[in-house]
């Protein structure tokens, strides 16, 4: 589980319908979650219906979390409340207060999956799981921002152990400030061991050269299809992808580096919410 791109044998994830539970519950919320418009629910749950179908064509199984009324809407975007390695998950504690209810509640589904909890970050710490990627199988690079800070780092590292051998830390800019929903998978997508999509101008300088200098390829996102969440892409296996439609450059430069990519309409369940493909699912089993 230690990597970003191996073949997903096992995929967490949560149905529009048991995270929005209908219309009214969208209506109350979507404002207090910072979404940019309210979901439509029907067409919610279609997109569930159609991402899972493709995942599944792709030789993923799916496990379901189930409704939970202690959690909002934002919480169909299941990577963010745990980080998984090969001894098991963390339970992150959310930089966006609204959201601290989230990894109690995945922890369910977790034991249902079999995948054993190691802790939990607390305190004063936090961690959330778009803020974090597995290089090398025992490398994280890590956030440093408003959703992960260096307390939640520190009680990480003690509850992965000899997991981890290194930890990057990787300054995230202001941008829009604490309201925004910017994580390190904001620029940085893996989608093989020598490849990665970004996008340059969110990039630390020493960053961009760390990774290069690991033999790490960069396809750019430009920046017209930023916005429209074509940084955000799921490496379902090795230069093979899943992202939003509407992003077609993005999609030739990638196709361009040999790499299969597969588009869902995440118009109500990405777009609105800002979280793709790889925030919608938590792998739970990569080969």
């Amino acid at each position: 589980m230690q990597n970003e791109t191996g073949k997903i044998r096992r995929v967490l994830m949560k149905h529009a319908r048991d995270a929005f539970v209908n219309q009214e519950k969208i209506d109350a919320e979507w404002r207090v979650f910072n979404y940019l418009g309210a979901p439509d629910f029907r067409q919610s749950c279609a997109q569930s219906d159609r991402l899972a179908d493709i995942l599944e064509e792709l030789g993923c199984v799916i496990e379901w979390l189930p409704a939970d009324l202690s959690v909002g809407i934002d919480s169909i975007y299941v990577r963010d409340n745990a980080v998984i390695s090969d001894n098991g998950a963390v339970l992150c504690r959310m930089g966006k207060p609204a959201r601290r209810p989230e990894p109690a509640a995945l922890a369910s589904g977790l034991e249902i999956a079999g995948i054993p909890v190691l802790g939990e970050i607390g305190g004063t710490g936090m961690v959330e799981g778009g803020d974090l990627v597995w290089l090398d199988g025992d490398v994280i690079a890590i956030a440093d921002g408003y959703r992960t800070n260096a307390e939640g780092v520190r009680q990480l590292k003690a509850l992965l152990g000899d997991a981890v051998s290194e930890i990057v830390t990787v300054p995230v800019p202001h941008r829009n400030g604490l309201g925004d929903v910017l994580h390190l998978m904001s620029f940085i997508s893996p989608i093989a061991p020598d490849l990665a999509l970004v996008y340059p101008r969110m990039m630390p300088v020493f960053f961009r050269k760390w990774l290069e200098a690991r033999g790490i390829s960069l396809v750019e996102v430009p920046d017209e299809e930023y916005d429209s969440m074509g940084c955000n892409v799921l490496a379902v296996a090795p230069r093979v992808a899943v992202m939003l439609e509407g992003n077609p450059v993005t999609r030739r430069r990638l196709e361009a580096a040999g790499v299969a990519v597969h588009c869902y309409d995440g118009s109500e369940i990405s777009a609105k919410g800002c979280g793709g493909p790889t925030c919608l699912t938590r792998p739970l089993d990569r080969g």
